[in-house]
């Protein structure tokens, strides 16, 4: 499994409108073949800032298999223009994972 690491880096005072946006567009990236689950957690020391997490089941899944669609399209119409900087987009292999202890 490859998880997606992307910072978004959201104007300020869009944060609502971006919030709703990608309640849409997280049906979207959901329906991609290889997409494997997704977290968006926002900031608590920078508020406009989002960490999105996604989890491929390949590389290729994302890079080629989504970036590549037309349904890549309609992610970008709906979310791209929040953005400023565009985010840095990386991709990681797991190489360690410790569960936590269940409450």
């Amino acid at each position: 499994m490859i998880t997606e690491h992307a910072l978004l880096p959201v104007r300020p005072g869009m944060e609502g409108e971006f919030e709703i946006a990608f309640g849409t567009a997280k049906s979207i990236i959901s329906s991609m073949p290889g997409f494997q689950g997704l977290t968006l957690s926002r900031s608590l020391e920078s508020p406009s800032t989002y960490l999105l997490l996604v989890e491929w089941r390949t590389l290729e899944d994302h890079t080629e298999g989504f970036r590549g669609s037309a349904k890549y399209q309609e992610w970008r119409g709906l979310l791209h223009h929040f953005y400023s900087p565009f985010p840095t987009v990386e991709h990681y292999e797991e190489v360690f994972a410790v569960p936590g202890l269940p409450e």
